[in-house]
């Protein structure tokens, strides 16, 4: 007899309500769950598509060894807890604790249990050489909440539900829902604010999948969206469009965003943004004369070189106009927790010297970018690296230099859920469970909710296999290297002890959510009117107009801006293109997600871009720049802008192995035409350049 659990997808942050049907300790089919209070019944098919990666049979299930001959063998997990255990402590007492470094992927935000055990890991070892995906695509935002309103969990949300005007920058809702801001069906929520009459425009190089039928375009040259930000508040500031009262009263710093944003009128950034006067000027009087307007960007714009400053701006366009922290403007979400609080930064500068120049840490991370660069240093090199949840030779800039930077390691472990083209580098890999075969809350979304919400699940069946949750491995590592561990209580480890701790603000408990319908309490609605009083961060609770930390970013702007502006017209830009086919590299190896034509990742190219150079659909093209050379399928797209081309992220296992579905059809990693080392990033975030990358093509 088959029994219905409730849980929740975990593969972004809207963190949609499901039913797992389960019988003898498997699930028979998985179905939304109608009657949860938010996600009322909404799933994507990506969330089904989990249940194929937790049955899929090239999934990683024991512990293994690299042998000699570079092929893996299985072993027991005390052999493998030991000799790991015995490996890292080699290796810091031959060259010191700064010799090991970690990467940390995607996977492990939507992990409540992992987060805290990482951390306790990488504490207790003196792990400091820390990177993660977060560099790759959205730490301009942490860097940029941080300087702005003094904490880097600071991300206000726009209140579509009330809104008169909705302005989104390089985000695609109806592929990839919407990062950093955790909503239930945003295509219906949108449609019902069109409907209301809501005006909605999208700024992107590309009339991507949202915008028909929901609002309208603003097709924006690639990475020129800080200038047009820019523009925008300049005509509003010499327009006299200020709301005075506002910035006075919570504003500081004022003067520099003035200083600033005057350099860039919308006549002289016309060009540059591929986009008349009159249109800017007209954008910045709808925004600005909606009775209430709200603003949103993603990952189309924190991948550019100036992500950081980017998302300054956009935050300035919502304070100057006085809809922050206005209903159907922007608007603070509190959850179950004060995240606000959690993130606050007091450093007056983040960046420290070394041997690549001055660099920081945002959020605990290096430039990853960086990573092979920090190996191969003749002094104090990186020689051992834990890697745990992510795929760094798939995901990174460069990954040619990439490879033989890791080959040069002297030791190497993954923890994953699949033998990946990391993996397959490792001197052991060892098997993770995935979302149905652990315990977890929805924290991903929090303080970031439209509707805010906890939810408890529980595992829906036992871990197959030798499967073990991170943290379970990383409190045995702990062990065997004489550390304290939640494991040294052994029959009754603690391991929700903080998560009970975040909630006894809202009088709530683990144990209280297991009782709820769906496991799901609700909280209550986002309101106005409390950011300025209870949530904004900085030491006199001012919103800095212009931090102090921006000076050579905003130097660097105009030099960017003079080297666009002597750029040739014929020159072409890659962009990253999102699909609802896979999600980065995770659902790579899901067979049914990879039928008809997305078996690979073209190059997509405008119609009249590729006349011009003698290109057909179908035709394969060298596609390269000072970086590297890809040789690829061209597909014809007339939604992109005439001179710019797009690629999917995240393809590019033409040597991984052990994934049948992948190996099949490998694509190619776009990330050969990625720059890596010094320069390569945005100092300010560590963010990775990512789109906006110019490119030659050429018939192959």
């Amino acid at each position: 007899m088959s029994i219905k659990k409730h849980t929740f997808c975990r593969l972004c942050e809207p963190s949609c309500a499901l039913i797992a049907e389960v019988q003898d300790d498997h699930i028979i089919a998985l179905t939304v769950d109608k009657d949860h209070p938010v996600t009322r019944g909404f799933a994507c098919h990506k969330g089904f598509a989990m249940l194929d990666l937790h049955r899929d049979p090239d999934r990683m299930n024991y512990p293994t060894r690299r042998q000699s001959d570079g092929s893996f063998t299985q072993i027991s997990w005390d052999s493998a807890i030991a000799e790991i255990a015995d490996r890292l402590t080699a290796i810091r007492d031959k060259y010191g604790a700064e010799a090991i470094a970690s990467y940390a992927g995607n996977p492990l935000a939507f992990n409540t249990l992992a987060g805290p055990a990482i951390s306790s890991f990488l504490v207790k070892n003196e792990i400091r050489r820390n990177f993660s995906s977060g560099t790759q695509d959205c730490t301009n935002k942490f860097a940029g909440s941080e300087a702005v309103f003094g904490s880097s969990t600071i991300h206000l949300i726009p209140d579509i539900d009330n809104t008169d005007f909705l302005l989104i920058f390089g985000a695609n809702p109806r592929v990839s829902h919407m990062s950093f801001f955790s909503i239930a069906d945003p295509m219906q929520t949108l449609r019902d604010a069109k409907k209301r009459g809501a005006k909605i425009r999208f700024v992107d190089p590309r009339e991507n999948e949202t915008v028909k039928g929901i609002g309208e375009l603003i097709r924006v040259k690639p990475d020129t969206d800080v200038y047009l930000m820019a523009a925008m508040l300049c005509h509003l500031e010499r327009n006299s469009m200020f709301d005075d009262g506002i910035i006075e009263q919570h504003g500081r710093h004022v003067a520099g965003l003035r200083e600033f944003i005057r350099a860039y009128p919308p006549e002289k950034v016309a060009h540059i943004v591929g986009i008349s006067v009159a249109a800017i000027e007209n954008l910045a009087n709808e925004f600005a004369n909606a009775p209430r307007a709200a603003i949103y960007m993603s990952t189309g714009v924190n991948m550019g070189r100036q992500g950081t400053l980017a998302y300054w701006l956009l935050n300035m366009l919502s304070f100057v106009t006085g809809n922050l922290d206005r209903q159907g403007g922007n608007l603070y979400s509190l959850g179950f927790y004060p995240a606000a609080k959690a993130g606050r930064v007091d450093v007056e500068s983040p960046f420290f010297d070394g041997p690549l120049g001055e660099i920081r840490r945002i959020r605990g991370s290096l430039p990853a970018t960086l990573l092979p660069d920090m190996i191969e240093m003749e002094e104090n090199p990186i020689r051992a690296l834990v890697v745990i949840s992510g795929n760094p030779l798939l995901s990174i800039a460069n990954p040619v230099r990439m490879r033989h930077a890791l080959e040069k390691l002297e030791f190497i472990f993954v923890i994953d859920i699949y033998p990946s083209a990391t993996a397959e580098l490792a001197d052991y890999a060892l098997p993770a469970t995935d979302m149905f075969e652990r315990e977890d809350i929805n924290i991903c979304g929090l303080g970031m909710q439209k509707q805010p919400f906890v939810q408890y699940t529980d595992r829906m069946v036992s871990p197959r296999y030798a499967r073990k949750p991170e943290w379970w491995i990383l409190a045995r590592l702990e062990q065997a290297l004489g550390f304290d561990s939640v494991l040294d209580d052994s029959e009754h480890p603690d391991l929700f002890a903080r998560i009970d701790h975040m909630l006894a603000g809202k009088n709530l408990s683990v144990n209280e959510l297991k009782l709820q319908p769906s496991a799901t309490v609700l909280l209550p609605a986002v309101k106005a009117g409390k950011f300025y009083s209870d949530w904004i961060q900085t030491e006199d609770q001012q919103v800095d107009c212009c931090p102090l930390l921006f000076e050579e970013a905003i130097a660097r702007c105009k030099v960017i801006f003079d080297a666009l502006t002597n750029e040739p017209e014929t020159q072409l830009k890659l962009i990253s293109r999102r699909t609802i086919y896979m999600i980065n590299s995770w659902l790579n190896n899901i067979e049914k997600l990879r039928r008809g034509p997305h078996q690979d990742n073209p190059l997509y190219m405008h119609p009249e871009d590729a006349r011009a150079r003698n290109i057909g659909a179908g035709s394969m093209v060298n596609i390269c720049n000072e970086n590297g050379k890809l040789t690829v399928k061209v597909a014809l797209d007339d939604t992109l802008r005439p001179g710019v081309v797009a690629m999917t992220h995240g393809w590019g296992n033409d040597q991984t192995s052990s994934l049948s579905v992948v190996r099949a059809n490998p694509g190619v990693n776009a990330n050969e035409l990625l720059a890596s080392g010094p320069g390569s990033y945005e100092k300010l975030s560590n963010q990775a350049f990512m789109t906006g990358i110019p490119v030659e093509v050429e018939v192959a």
